[in-house]
């Protein structure tokens, strides 16, 4: 696939997501095989108005190809801060947030918002994408709910606007993230558009990856919450579609080192106190589905230093197999 002049390796891509798309877990997730992610959202008002922990989400990792995303309702200040997010990222491309179906966000106008208001939303596009020199791509749903489905108008809108490639998540903003994607309805998506689809929603395995992009007719694939613990889950999707014998998840002792790995970023990335923070769910998320892991996890949701989660991480290599 190509965004623009941009060749995109691989098959899937990581979703943005608040609070865990930052510098150290895309960059684990692109070892993996994620051909493409993008950062945290980050809100075109704070930029805008100087936000220094706005700024700090901004951080591309080097590898993989990578977007930054940005979300508001106002196209000026949305163009300032694509402007700005590229500046300070030297991102290869900026996303705009028309999908996260989150009240705070969405009830104010923003994210799958802006789907209510579809003239409002090309013209954040065009304003956006005459501001920046990177292509300039849209995620969105199906619709604010069951009965104002508008993708099919909505996303050729974009597309006339500027947007170089649309990412369209198969559920509507009611639904939230329950229910069945609808991966039929992506494909109508697709035969609307000439720029490149991107496929999201219930990818949860190498198999699925498979069958969604057979069903939507998609250039590329968007993984978000399965990846949760879960980063090898590129490796099975590439491998799966390639036609690649599927190694399968890694033992225990070294998806612990992968943690590892990813909390020693962290800590580089934002420093002991935030890292550790964030260890707690991540580490919990490695532990999913391994049988006597209780004790760890409680040990892990009180983690307080960097020492203390290495010191975890040993005794789970150790203890549990």
């Amino acid at each position: 696939m190509k965004i623009g002049n941009i060749e995109i390796p691989g098959y899937a891509a990581l979703a943005p997501m608040a609070g865990v798309t930052d510098l150290a877990f895309r960059t684990i997730c692109a070892d993996m095989g994620a051909g493409m992610t993008v950062t945290e959202m980050v809100s075109s008002r704070a930029l805008v108005y100087q936000d220094k922990k706005s700024r700090g989400l901004l951080k591309k990792n080097t590898n993989s190809v990578c977007g930054t995303q940005i979300f508001g309702n106002d196209p000026a200040i949305m163009a300032d801060a694509a402007v700005m997010a590229a500046e300070i990222s030297g991102c290869d491309f900026i996303d705009i947030n028309m999908g996260c179906p989150m009240p705070k966000i969405a009830q104010h106008g923003d994210g799958c918002g802006l789907m209510k208001e579809p003239e409002l939303a090309a013209a954040i596009v065009k304003a956006v994408s005459d501001a920046v020199s990177v292509p300039v791509t849209v995620k969105c749903r199906l619709g604010w709910d069951k009965g104002s489905i508008n993708v099919l108008d909505f996303a050729p809108r974009m597309e006339d606007s500027g947007a170089a490639a649309i990412t369209v998540h198969g559920r509507t903003r009611s639904m939230l993230y329950t229910g069945v994607a609808d991966w039929d309805y992506i494909g109508k998506v697709k035969k609307v558009l000439s720029v490149p689809l991107i496929a999201n929603g219930d990818i949860v395995s190498g198999e699925k990856a498979a069958e969604c992009l057979r069903r939507t007719g998609a250039d590329y694939l968007m993984v978000g919450r399965p990846t949760f613990g879960d980063p090898w889950l590129f490796t099975e999707i590439n491998q799966t579609i390639s036609g690649q014998e599927v190694a399968g998840k890694p033992v225990l002792a070294e998806r612990m080192e992968t943690a590892r790995k990813q909390i020693l970023l962290a800590r580089e990335d934002k420093g002991e106190h935030i890292a550790c923070l964030e260890a707690r769910k991540h580490l919990a998320w490695y532990l999913r589905g391994v049988a006597y892991a209780a004790y760890y996890k409680e040990k892990i949701s009180h983690i307080s230093s960097v020492e203390e989660a290495m010191e975890i991480i040993e005794g789970i290599k150790k203890d549990l197999k």
